[in-house]
């Protein structure tokens, strides 16, 4: 089998896992937004996808993430998604679309002046932390009002949502609708910020059932990583 037959066949499991998850649900599949995790996965893997039809990839490390945007020509949308180191938000926003991973103020003014040097306006999701113990990152929910003011009233930012990773060990769906009832009432404020990035190949159908409007899903799509294969 072919690395494109490979993909195109792990891509379709994924797209019909979704379809289950969102009649189970009573949603739209439109609802729903497929980002195809890249990290540590070649640049033609990038390629392949973009020509099943895939128009958002996500990609967690900097500087390998804005090599493989440099070196895809296909028009995608790049997401990154990984924690931000402050000193190197300038060079991510450069290329990325949609940061997912704000979780301090600091992080929003250098995003902003990266956004600015580059005459860009950059979407910026506010990563929400439930309280695990494993050093992710992430702002408590009851920081997220202050964090998402701050995105909102940056000039080269706009605030599109809210982000989590789901606990080690923990069910999954309490910390989904916890951040789906976050997001409802952050659009109170700010209506535009719409994304509620949930869900990774493990967990994403709870995540569907929550109310989540973007998931991120790397291993079920492209197979076991370059690293453990």
């Amino acid at each position: 089998m072919s690395r494109r037959d490979e993909i195109a066949a792990g891509l379709a499991s994924v797209e019909e896992r979704i379809v289950d998850a969102c009649a189970a649900a009573g949603r739209d599949r439109s609802e729903i937004t497929l980002i195809v995790v890249t990290k540590t996965y070649p640049a033609s893997d990038v390629e392949i996808l973009a020509e099943l039809g895939v128009q958002d990839v996500g990609e967690n490390r900097h500087p390998e993430a804005g090599d493989k945007a440099e070196q895809v020509t296909a028009p995608l949308r790049w997401h990154f998604l990984g924690g931000v180191q402050t000193n190197k938000a300038g060079a991510i926003a450069r290329y990325a679309d949609t940061v997912h991973s704000v979780d301090r103020v600091k992080l929003v003014n250098a995003l902003s002046r990266g956004a600015e040097a580059s005459g860009r306006t950059l979407r910026c999701l506010v990563q929400v932390d439930f309280g695990d113990a494993d050093g992710r990152s992430g702002v408590a929910p009851a920081g997220l009002a202050d964090l998402a003011a701050a995105v909102a009233s940056a000039d080269h930012l706009e605030l599109a949502g809210v982000m989590t990773v789901a606990p080690l060990g923990d069910d999954p769906t309490p910390h989904f609708e916890h951040l789906v009832r976050l997001s409802a009432e952050l659009q109170q404020n700010y209506p535009e910020a719409t994304i509620i990035s949930a869900g990774m190949s493990d967990d994403f159908e709870h995540a569907i059932k929550a109310g989540a409007t973007h998931l991120r899903i790397g291993r079920s799509v492209l197979g076991e990583r370059a690293s453990t294969r």
